[in-house]
């Protein structure tokens, strides 16, 4: 029988505490890069093959299992060229849509994370608050679950190697989206 205040570790399903805190603390980095437009080191934090995918919502009935599907409209379905290329693009001085630029606030929450069968790599869970402000008065909230697949690469790091973002918002009232979620 263990003490009160000694802890019994056992083979389970959860997650050792560690891998937990370093996992959050990547969200959290990721959070911070993003919103300071670091977006160069955010983009280290990818995998090389990651797919960044946030489908369109709509309102079904519960019956309708096709809420999301690779086949509908989706706002970004990207690789890391493509991921690339938004960022390059947010950059130039021509972007009329980041000047002045959007000031982002991200949130990340509710984190859970859950073993895979790969062992170097883990499904993500988390909710996510982005509330962007543009200008003097334009203010909006993405508000959106995801599920995150974080690996572990051969040198150690944790890299982000899928992203799937479900909007809760079901018609945007956004004059663009060019955000990161």
């Amino acid at each position: 029988m263990t003490q009160p205040d000694q802890i019994e570790l056992c083979d389970s399903p959860e997650v050792p505490i560690v891998l937990l805190f370093e996992i959050q603390q990547f969200l959290y980095r990721e959070a911070r890069l993003l919103d300071g437009e670091q977006y160069d080191e955010w983009l280290n934090l990818l995998a090389d093959d990651i797919h960044y995918w946030v489908p369109g919502v709509q309102a079904r009935y519960r019956k309708d299992n096709t809420k999301f599907s690779l086949g509908r409209m989706a706002f970004f379905d990207d690789d890391l060229e493509y991921l690339k290329i938004r960022v390059a693009r947010a950059k130039q001085p021509s972007a009329w849509a980041e000047d002045p630029p959007t000031r982002h606030f991200h949130l990340v929450g509710n984190i859970e994370v859950e073993k895979t069968e790969n062992p170097a790599e883990w499904t993500v869970h988390s909710v996510i608050l982005n509330n962007r402000n543009r200008a003097e008065d334009d203010e909006m909230e993405l508000k959106a679950r995801r599920v995150d697949l974080i690996r572990r690469d051969k040198d150690g790091y944790l890299k982000l190697a899928r992203r799937k973002v479900f909007l809760q918002n079901t018609v945007l009232q956004a004059k663009n989206i060019n955000t990161f979620l």
